[in-house]
């Protein structure tokens, strides 16, 4: 067989695994946002066979042989990094039983079912069993891969392969030791920011038409996605259907606007996958870190500017009845700092990572069986009040407002913090090539930043591993000394704190 030959025959395989994982992760979409309350029965078993039939294509030992065929083989740089991310999924997926990977599937499903419920009676109690047993499925899925390594550092890999975790930890490090003295500095404040700039009560399906108007001018092609609400935030599909999901309180407008233009970054991202590569990993997002650096960037240093306010106040005028707010009130309302804030989804970028850290050490002792699932409660009501020294009432607004766990994703929560330090250094880097950056959002002329972050980061897929993507588009490595600095001036600025 020829290295071409060959290589159609892998690309072919592939594109048959890409579809059936598309495909599981639209079921799972729907069972987020349109699924019938008693659908999860049926639900759980689809979605567990469609891993499974994932997970037998990945493992066939034909695949095997081409991926041994194709090392030897003289590739062009594109070409050999498919086999490359091909290969690496593939040895992980090898040691792992079809028989598990099924389980955690259907266990993934029953538990978001019962997270939900869970959340909404605040009854951790029920919640319990489901994450227990996802704790113990992937514990076991970590231990088949490599018995001898930090299962929380396996299961890590699943969404960041390229960064070591000592990486990742290294960043957790640094922001908490720059966030913590400027959240301290915000607390002895006199500056009074506009906090209530947007208070007052505004109905979900106005909101919902500032969305869909704010979409419209950044640029988000409705042909290929939608926006939908769901009881947690999230963006899901391909570069032919990226769609989009938010969620609406009545008492807070800006909540929805941030979320929906978060998961904008997210969906603009898949949106700029090269289309002819639909299918291969040269047609795929490189992994959770990039992904998120998309939805941070967007939301923070596009949705919080100045610029961006300036374009964007007469359309929430249009559609809420909110006033006459300025600009500058306008931007102190979006970017102020409530250590008191329970709620990750509704933090402040300042605060934010301070619930990444919290999460992260939870569910690495979790992982790592330093830590008992009946002690979640009490321990993560600790950590919150001892680093935004404030303790959640309830598990609703505690260790039950994720979705995550449910999922079965622990090891993701780090991808956030990694994914905002990328964020500050792409568009640090955007701003000094793009002239006039900060003018052209003024206008609304968001084309310039999506083309310059299409040709440093979209277009690309899985070609690069994370930190040459990084510093092919940056100049640096992944670090997050541009983000330290950023946030250093940006709330020296709104809260008048020395340095």
């Amino acid at each position: 067989m020829s290295d071409t030959t060959a290589y159609d025959d892998l690309l072919d395989r592939v594109g048959r695994i890409a579809n059936v994982s598309h495909a599981g992760e639209l079921l799972s979409w729907d069972q987020q946002v349109m699924m019938p309350e008693k659908g999860t029965p049926a639900r759980s078993r689809q979605l567990s066979a469609l891993s499974a039939v994932e997970h037998d294509l990945l493992t066939a030992d034909e695949l095997g042989g081409l991926l041994d065929d194709l090392e030897a083989a003289d590739l062009p740089d594109e070409r050999r990094a498919v086999v490359r991310e091909v290969r690496r999924e593939r040895e992980r997926a090898v040691r792992v039983p079809t028989e598990l990977v099924e389980r955690i599937s259907a266990a993934s499903s029953e538990a978001l079912t019962a997270w939900r419920e869970a959340r909404t009676d605040d009854d951790f109690e029920t919640f319990a069993p489901h994450l227990e047993e996802l704790l113990d499925l992937k514990r076991r899925y970590a231990e088949h891969i490599d018995p001898d390594r930090d299962p929380y550092e396996v299961l890590f890999e699943e969404y960041e392969p390229c960064l070591p975790l000592e990486h990742a930890e290294e960043v957790l490090t640094t922001l908490r030791e720059a966030v913590v003295p400027l959240v301290d500095g915000v607390r002895a404040s006199e500056a009074d920011l506009a906090t209530d700039a947007f208070a007052g009560t505004f109905e979900a399906d106005r909101q919902e038409a500032l969305m869909r108007d704010v979409l419209d001018d950044l640029g988000y092609p409705w042909e290929r996605g939608r926006l939908d609400a769901a009881p947690h935030p999230f963006s899901t599909g391909t570069t032919y259907d990226a769609r989009i999901t938010t969620r609406y309180d009545e008492s807070d407008p800006m909540g929805a606007l941030l979320s929906t233009i978060h998961e904008f970054g997210h969906a603009t991202y898949t949106l700029g996958l090269p289309d002819d590569a639909y299918g291969s990993p040269l047609g795929e997002a490189r992994d959770l870190s990039i992904h998120e650096s998309q939805s941070r960037l967007w939301e923070n240093h596009v949705g919080r500017s100045t610029a961006f306010w300036e374009r964007c106040l007469p359309r929430v005028r249009d559609h809420l009845d909110v006033g006459d707010v300025s600009v500058r009130e306008a931007y102190e309302a979006v970017n102020a700092v409530d250590p008191t804030n329970l709620v990750r989804v509704e933090a402040d970028e300042l605060t934010y990572h301070l619930h990444i850290v919290l999460r992260f050490e939870i569910e690495r002792d979790l992982i790592r069986g330093g830590l008992d699932v009946a002690e979640v409660p009490a321990v993560w009501n600790e950590k919150m009040a001892s680093y935004l020294g404030v303790r959640p009432e309830t598990d609703a607004e505690g260790c039950l407002q994720d979705i995550h766990w449910s999922h079965g994703n622990f090891g993701y929560f780090p991808t956030y913090s990694l994914g905002s330090v990328i964020a500050a250094q792409l568009f640090d880097a955007a701003d000094r090539d793009v002239d006039g950056l900060d003018d052209s959002i003024r206008r609304g002329e968001f084309d310039p930043l999506h083309e310059w972050l299409t040709d440093r980061i979209h277009r690309h897929g899985k070609r690069f591993e994370t930190n040459e993507l990084v510093r092919r588009a940056t100049g640096s490595d992944v670090a997050a000394d541009a983000f330290v600095d950023y946030a250093t001036e940006k709330y020296t600025e709104l809260y008048d704190i020395d340095r």
